[in-house]
């Protein structure tokens, strides 16, 4: 262990196995952009407060921006025994600057300090993943206007159910990622909470400025308690929640277009530059980037599970299990991107098989419910309308024909109040037509939600 965390209290150097056993440096390297920017935050805090010397902040701020540059490039050598990514860092700094390296520690902790940068890191990815989440939606309302005609078998247990709009298929999805949208910007304002300052759990008796730390590094708010700070991962886990949720939906989808990519259902054709082939059977176009959106979904649910976990019992404040936290949460963010990265041009880049789709779209008597409906607007009460049309489809089924192709003399023979006004309503075309209620598949009801979407996502 290093000399920067051991005091003198210490009468013996660190058993080695211990140094490899509590590093994190391996995976905790991701972080030095912000731990570096807090840091000069922290020093230049430390300037108007004339703990440092404005020349001290001046040059720590260009040595720590100089250390930035050489880890960037490759050239710095991280070293296990120093533990982690802010005391390779600071190492770095005080044997460049000596003491006044020293200096920069003063009235923080490592505890205020780690949870900064993972504040800063969190808050950064939660941007960028806003920004591919809102690339998806954008895709899904770009294919409104070719997939505008087009009519989609809706299904309810994988049964085939309803007639709707292919725009309304895609909007769905457009409402589901704006509430994982919703949930991001909600959860970013709580990440976005500046704990430096709060040093290891009681504060400090130095003179400081907390609240110009804090602006400096663009944080809307303060951490009230000390003691909460460096124990506090509510943040951590709520992101990881809102990160899960994301990849269940990307995985949602995916399934469904693995379904629909298949010679039995035939509705969609992925772009083949996002499939692969067997290596036996040349015939093959695999979805395999939508099977392994699917099957990450696993991952990131286990990722919540661990971090869940991690944090049940521990009492405050900072306790080291909390290092723990960065490998499930880095992993779980990067596997959100990468998913994401590759579901926007998949959604831009697939092809409906419109006659494909036409050919099998009087299957399941997907005008059931309009004929319902039909008779309710009649004056039949819902509970004998539905057992009425519950008869007509099973003479229809028994003909083996969809329910359009049956006489007037069939139809009367269950409902004799039925007249040639009830073609009106079959077909799937014609049930479409029939829905009006607001957020329904009525043509015009999807017309006004694309036009909404459109706007709301400044899709051209």
């Amino acid at each position: 262990m290093d000399s920067l965390s051991r005091s003198g209290a210490f009468a013996e150097s660190v058993d080695k196995r211990v140094e490899r056993f509590t590093e994190s440096i391996s995976f905790d390297c991701k972080l030095y952009m912000h731990d570096i920017r807090a840091s000069i935050a922290h020093a230049q805090m430390l300037a108007a407060q004339n703990v440092l010397t404005d020349d001290e902040a001046k040059n720590i701020e260009s040595t720590l921006q100089a250390i930035g540059d050489e880890i960037s490039s490759g050239t710095f050598v991280w070293k296990q025994e120093l533990e982690d990514v802010h005391m390779n860092i600071e190492a770095a700094l005080i044997e460049r600057l000596g003491d006044v390296g020293r200096k920069l520690h003063t009235a923080r902790s490592r505890n205020d300090q780690v949870v900064t940068d993972l504040r800063l890191w969190i808050r950064d990815k939660i941007d960028e993943i806003d920004s591919l989440v809102l690339q998806l939606q954008q895709a899904f309302v770009g294919r409104c206007e070719r997939d505008a005609e087009v009519i989609l078998p809706a299904y309810t247990h994988l049964q085939r159910a309803q007639p709707v709009l292919a725009p309304h298929v895609w909007l769905a999805y457009c409402e589901k990622f704006q509430r994982d949208r919703e949930r991001l910007a909600d959860c970013r304002k709580r990440v976005n909470i500046c704990p430096l300052g709060s040093a290891a759990v009681a504060g400090t008796s130095m003179d400081i400025d907390r609240q110009l730390t804090a602006e400096q590094l663009g944080f809307e708010g303060i951490a009230a308690n000390s003691i909460d700070v460096s124990s506090d991962r509510d943040f951590v886990l709520e992101t990881a929640f809102c990160l899960t949720t994301i990849v269940l939906h990307l995985s949602g989808w995916a399934e469904e277009w693995i379904l629909w990519s298949t010679s039995e259902f035939g509705f969609i054709e992925l772009p083949q530059n996002f499939c692969t082939g067997s290596s036996i059977m040349p015939q093959k176009i695999n979805p395999d980037v939508l099977e392994l959106t699917r099957g990450k979904s696993a991952r990131a649910v286990g990722h919540l599970q661990t971090l869940v976990t991690l944090v049940k019992g521990l009492p405050l404040a900072y306790n080291r299990d909390l290092q723990e936290d960065k490998p499930a949460l880095f992993d779980l963010v990067e596997t959100t991107i990468g998913c994401l990265q590759l579901a926007e041009p998949i959604v831009a880049g697939a092809q409906l098989n419109v006659k494909s789709i036409e050919s099998r779209l009087s299957d399941g008597y997907l005008d059931a419910t309009a004929l319902m409906e039909f008779l309710m607007k009649q004056g039949k009460p819902q509970r004998t309308a539905h057992h009425l049309v519950g008869s007509i489809v099973r003479k229809a089924m028994e003909m083996q024909i969809p329910l359009e192709k049956l006489s007037l003399e069939d139809f009367q023979a269950i409902d004799p109040t039925l007249d040639s006004s009830v073609y009106d309503v079959l077909g799937a075309k014609n049930a479409v037509k029939a829905l009006k209620s607001y957020g329904s598949s009525a043509p015009g009801e999807v017309a006004k939600q694309i036009d909404r979407w459109r706007t709301q996502l400044s899709v051209k």
